[in-house]
């Protein structure tokens, strides 16, 4: 039985078994632990007041609505937006960007991407691409970076739509979106931003970068849980509903509310996600974007410094460090990702990601796909030093074991 599910603890109060000498290395799927305030607060505000909010008038409902308001209003100053009812909720990244994509883009109309999207991104457009909407991709250089005059030269007429991440969850790299963003608010065309790696770890201003609409999820660097995500929708812009539903106001009306939020959101809530989301993006301004992301890479640095000096281990787009998130992408050479990840875990308690990482052109583009892809480690607030060589030690020995059997 695998380490990571052999049995379960409270994470905060580890006296035995896997998780009190885990290594977590797979912060870029999500962040674990998260800060102490988010599990107290969000178990202390669901027992309190955990009702449905916005749908009646007594206390609890009232104190339940204070603190979806307060996040929409937090969010929207994280993320430079001027109004916090166009800050909506969702599932996650994939909920906000389907939502994006599908009311931004129809039949006739052309959009542009890049091959360093996640699956949220590249199965809507794929499926729109099916039903007559014609999309671009843009490739990315050997750096990992794409070159924002190739993209801009790619616009038309009838582009209704850029959607882009901001930092690949395969390679690291943060692309340049300002420049992009720039000539996108000039031509009028929306600039669809998928944050969900970035947010909580690298500063994302919604008026400096021109961007028309963030997609972002809870429970990366926003430290908050599973579950909880949303999207900021700039003023100007108004995006075609796809879905309807309750909304617990003018239940009368035939037809789904045009106002934000209620226009973007339906049904009940994740209230515990909301107030562990709340939580968890005050954990990242206490401690200070800048700052984690400072210190998450003077640890990348470390690991990939490291695994540079190991015979038979492969590294990929980690030239430098800047315009970077602390993820880092190997191989050792004449293993199947998976093995080496089963390796890891099984001997050194070591917990990463390996396959296709839900990106799989980026694996294309690498020369990776055909042998199931490559690890990546993750790094995240709450890793250290020793965290990071002890995984290096771990990379070595199986790289001298692997060298041995040739």
């Amino acid at each position: 039985m695998s380490h990571a599910t052999s049995g379960l603890q409270d994470p905060q109060h580890p006296s035995e078994g896997p998780i009190s000498n885990l290594i977590y290395l797979d912060n870029g799927a999500t962040s674990f632990p998260k800060p102490p305030e988010v599990y107290t607060f969000s178990d202390a505000f669901f027992r309190q007041y955990g009702v449905n909010p916005g749908r009646s008038g007594y206390d609890l409902c009232l104190m339940a609505s204070e603190i979806v308001d307060d996040t929409r209003r937090l969010l929207t100053d994280f993320f430079h937006g001027t109004d916090p009812n166009r800050l909506v909720f969702g599932y996650n990244a994939t909920d906000a960007l389907n939502l994006a994509i599908f009311g931004l883009l129809s039949p006739g109309d052309h959009a542009v991407s890049t091959h360093l999207e996640h699956n949220s991104t590249l199965r809507p457009l794929w499926h729109l691409q099916e039903q007559g909407v014609e999309v671009d991709w843009v490739d990315f250089d050997q750096h990992g970076f794409i070159d924002p005059a190739d993209l801009i030269s790619r616009l038309r007429r009838n582009t209704k739509a850029v959607v882009i991440n901001h930092g690949s969850n395969v390679i690291g790299t943060v692309q340049p979106v300002k420049e992009i963003g720039r000539v996108c608010r000039e031509r009028n065309i929306p600039l669809v931003l998928d944050v969900a790696q970035t947010a909580g770890m690298v500063n994302v201003d919604m008026e400096e970068m021109g961007i028309a609409v963030i997609c972002f999820t809870g429970h990366k660097s926003l430290m908050g849980p599973m579950g909880i995500g949303g999207m900021y929708v700039r003023d100007d812009l108004e995006i075609r509903h796809t879905r309807a539903g309750g909304t617990g106001v003018r239940s009368a009306q035939r037809h789904h509310l045009e106002e934000y939020p209620y226009r973007m959101e339906y049904g009940t809530p994740n209230l515990p996600g909301i107030a562990g989301l709340n939580a968890g993006v005050k954990w990242v301004l206490r401690e200070g974007v800048e700052n984690i992301h400072r210190r998450e890479m003077e640890l990348w640095t470390i690991l990939r410094d490291g695994l540079r000096t190991i015979e038979g281990v492969t590294l990929y787009c980690e030239e430098s460090a800047e315009n970077h998130i602390s993820v880092l992408l190997f191989n050792v050479n004449g293993l199947e990702a998976a093995d080496t990840g089963t390796i890891l875990d099984v001997d050194h308690n070591i917990a990463c990601r390996t396959g296709l990482h839900c990106a799989p052109m980026v694996h294309e583009h690498l020369g990776i796909d055909k042998i199931h892809g490559a690890v990546r480690f993750g790094i995240g607030p709450f890793n250290t030093r020793e965290h990071i060589e002890k995984a290096i030690e771990a990379v070595r020995e199986i790289a001298e074991m692997q060298r041995k059997k040739r």
